[in-house]
């Protein structure tokens, strides 16, 4: 079975209803390792190895987050510029990361027209995505599509719970839980 590693970033996550339905709907599962960054890190001091560590042990890497200014929030961006080193995650022998998946998990408050040509924001999700994809290839990691939960700011509690089940069958299925 996989085991999976989600780096949650959220640098206000009592503020947010999406992201909580969320992490309450993941699993309780020995392969399944809820990782908050803004929790342990919150003064941005972040311990390098330790957290090479854990993407050593984990098979896929799950990066939740809201999207935040068209990216990810702060700590997630400082994370990936202290963690995927060149000679380890990249460049000459930094292969430690080769053969792993990646697969963004990101809330939206715009729903998904609003993340299109004819849309608000002009560009699709993926198009915004493309760094993040980057960085995968960069590190011999394959990229899949992202987990979306879109127009949190529209959606009703029902709404909600029934995302929160989606994301719960999300993992169990990457898990190989089927």
């Amino acid at each position: 079975m996989a085991k999976i590693l989600i780096l949650f970033s959220h640098p206000s996550f009592e503020k947010s209803k999406a992201n909580q339905i969320l992490v309450d709907q993941i699993p309780s599962s020995p392969y399944i390792t809820l990782h908050d960054l803004y929790e342990e890190y919150p003064d941005f001091q972040i311990d390098v190895r330790r957290e090479q560590q854990l993407l050593l042990d984990h098979d896929i890497i799950l990066p939740q987050h809201p999207f935040h200014w068209y990216s990810s929030p702060p700590l997630f961006k400082h994370w990936i510029d202290s963690v995927l080193e060149q000679g380890w995650a990249y460049g000459s022998g930094g292969d430690k990361l080769r053969g792993k998946k990646w697969i963004q998990v990101i809330t939206t408050g715009g729903g998904k027209t609003a993340y299109s040509r004819e849309g608000f924001h002009k560009y699709s999700i993926e198009e915004f995505l493309l760094p993040f994809t980057r960085t995968a290839e960069l590190c011999g990691m394959e990229y899949l599509s992202p987990f979306l939960l879109q127009g949190t700011f529209h959606l009703t509690e029902r709404d909600l719970i029934e995302e929160g089940k989606r994301y719960n069958r999300f993992l169990t299925d990457l898990i190989g839980g089927k």
